[in-house]
């Protein structure tokens, strides 16, 4: 167990407190307000957009796989009896389009070591002299140690804060864990297939057998949209602000990495609820 905390250590947890101090340095050498907050941010930033190739990756091959569902639906038709058949046939069909239906685990499988990496470089920074200690551990010249806990004061908040704390800190850090779930549930929905279209050529039974897979799914969907930003929202009221400046900073970007690529999506019917002449 010891040699793969090593080497995650080694890989990541190390770099990534190496670029967050390093970053803190050079933000106070020239006095910028809240350093060290500033530093998470851009920190974050860097590391989303060094992992934005493999996300992007990732959403494209399922808007390609959203916009087959046509094809799929036909083939699904026409080997209805006969599931091998069917599985060559959709294999072909991606393959024709440059789609390898395992290639969307694998973004997930690069950037999650990193995310945790910075998540627990973060709860550090908040943890007194014993994160203090924990990180300068892990620096790798002495002449970039930290010798006091930085100056967690970012946008006139304390960092190490939490929202739990609001009868202490002041109301308005309530407004953290809301805007956390609110941004987290954009993101969710904006990743939601939009429903499958019934087509004129459909019998009965394909618009029954679809309006039964809808629903199936709508349920499912629905559920992980919704659960998903509240169990955000819940970590984000229980934990350091700072870990929610972080949080809300990935997720801003993956919301604009997301409509650039696939726009709205299934924010689609809410964006023309709340602005009826926004474009699709």
């Amino acid at each position: 167990m010891n040699i793969f905390g090593d080497i995650f250590n080694s890989l990541f947890f190390g770099p990534i407190i190496n670029l967050l101090v390093l970053t803190y340095h050079a933000l106070t050498g020239v006095h910028i307000p809240g350093a060290f907050g500033l530093a998470i941010v851009l920190l974050t930033i860097a590391i989303r957009l060094l992992i934005a190739p493999f996300i992007a990756a990732q959403l494209r091959s399922t808007k390609k796989m959203s916009d087959l569902k046509p094809q799929i639906e036909a083939l699904s038709k026409k080997h209805a009896k006969d599931k091998q058949s069917l599985a060559q046939a959709q294999m072909a069909l991606y393959k024709e389009h440059g789609i390898n239906p395992a290639a969307g685990c694998l973004p997930s499988l690069i950037q999650m070591p990193v995310v945790i990496a910075l998540y627990q470089t973060i709860q550090a920074s908040f943890d007194g002299q014993h994160g203090l200690d924990k990180l300068n551990g892990f620096i790798y010249s002495p002449s970039w140690k930290l010798s006091n806990t930085p100056d967690l004061h970012f946008l006139g908040i304390n960092l190490a804060s939490k929202p739990s704390e609001f009868a202490t800190a002041g109301v308005l850090l309530l407004l953290v864990p809301l805007l956390t779930a609110g941004l987290q549930f954009v993101q969710s929905k904006m990743m939601t297939p939009l429903p499958v279209k019934p087509y004129p050529s459909d019998s009965k039974k394909e618009l029954e057998e679809k309006e039964k897979t809808q629903d199936t799914m709508s349920a499912v969907q629905s559920q992980m949209t919704f659960m998903l930003p509240l169990m955000i929202g819940f970590f984000s009221w229980t934990l350091p602000i700072g870990v929610s400046v972080y949080w809300n900073t990935f997720t801003i970007i993956g919301i604009v990495q997301q409509y650039m690529i696939g726009g709205w999506g299934g924010m689609t019917p809410w964006i023309h609820r709340l602005a009826p002449s926004a474009n699709r």
